[in-house]
């Protein structure tokens, strides 16, 4: 028995935690990944992938309702006793500062066996993440504390890097990886984890991050670099009115300044993304989303002097490609009808 298990193939748990302030969006965007899918590596369908099994509120196939025999929840108990390893932690929703107030709780996961009140995000936190292999704060709540983190919010949330220390480490000496999105792009989340998989096997090499904690692949271009509408930057032609296919600066556009990948990758399917669909960004990758992107519809301050100056150069650069247009979006004068040779060919036979 002892030789069968030597040899059984090691798991590695994915605890799913949505106990903070949120709306539950990042859970189900990563049902639409597709690069890979949670299907995909819950089944194992990926070269190299070791077992995982998925414990998370939204698709669990092990655990069942609390009351049941096997609940669900039993398996975020075991682990934060250590009977759960290794394990990667995945936290959704923003931190809420449960010592701010007096009595009550702003989330909440479960009851606390002990107490029977329910035990918050912070708690569980407190308690998960000294065992966790890997922390990864999935949507922009957890990764900065978002909407709910805003000026004149009550609870005084914040995202996990804000409550855990940006310096932080987990047991495997991994930092906290940020995946930002309100929700969260799909195919970022779930290829985020796969990396993280495959190099808690051994088999990737530190997972490269920016300042803000973010994976370098994927947050390390703006917006408007990704975006099919640049050209018309460029070119100093600026949408007035939603519908147009021209750039979407003028209307509220942040793109020029965000790091986000979403033109170029698409929503679902590589299909879809804010300004691929006429949407402006409002920059909710971002660690000062939402009070230093507001108001949303208004014209960023720095887009007056540059779509100023884009406005001016773009009409010269406009004439002279009108110029060059002129004379490339004709035939060459030697395709002609007629028996003469007009290419500037020089026959030997004649």
């Amino acid at each position: 028995m002892r030789e069968q298990e030597r040899h059984e193939e090691p798991v590695v748990h994915l605890l799913w935690l949505n106990a903070g302030l949120s709306c539950d969006g990042d859970s189900v965007s990563l049902t639409a990944a597709t690069q890979p899918s949670i299907e995909d590596i819950v089944m194992g369908a990926l070269p190299g992938l070791p077992k995982v099994e998925v414990h998370w509120p939204l698709l669990d196939f092990a655990g069942g309702p609390m009351q049941g025999a096997d609940a669900m929840i039993d398996a975020y108990f075991l682990a934060a006793e250590g009977g759960l390893d290794p394990f990667v932690l995945v936290v959704e929703g923003s931190v809420p500062n449960e010592s701010i107030k007096q009595e009550g709780y702003w989330s909440g996961f479960g009851n606390d066996p002990e107490t029977g009140q329910p035990r918050t995000l912070a708690e569980w936190l407190d308690r998960l993440a000294p065992r966790a292999a890997a922390v990864v704060a999935a949507g922009t709540c957890a990764t900065y504390g978002g909407i709910h983190a805003m000026a004149g919010n009550p609870t005084g949330a914040m995202g996990v890097a804000d409550y855990l220390g940006w310096d932080w480490r987990s047991r495997a000496g991994l930092p906290i990886v940020n995946v930002p999105g309100c929700p969260v792009q799909p195919d970022n989340m779930s290829e985020t984890l796969l990396y993280l998989l495959y190099q808690l096997a051994g088999q990737a090499p530190m997972i490269p991050l920016d300042e803000a904690l973010r994976p370098t692949w994927l947050f390390g271009a703006t917006v408007h670099e990704g975006c099919d509408r640049a050209g018309y930057y460029e070119q100093g032609q600026f949408a007035a009115e939603y519908g147009s296919p021209t750039c979407l600066v003028k209307i509220g556009c942040w793109g020029p300044v965000v790091k986000c990948n979403v033109p170029k990758r698409g929503w679902m399917n590589g299909i879809g993304g804010c300004p691929n669909v006429g949407g402006i960004c409002i920059a909710c990758t971002m660690p000062g989303f939402p009070d230093k992107f507001m108001p949303f519809m208004d014209e960023p301050p720095g887009a007056r002097v540059s779509s100023a100056a884009s406005m001016v150069y773009g009409g010269v650069v406009r004439a002279l490609r009108g110029i060059t247009l002129g004379t490339v979006d004709k035939e060459p004068k030697w395709r002609a009808k007629g028996r003469a040779l007009l290419t500037g060919h020089k026959a030997p036979w004649s």
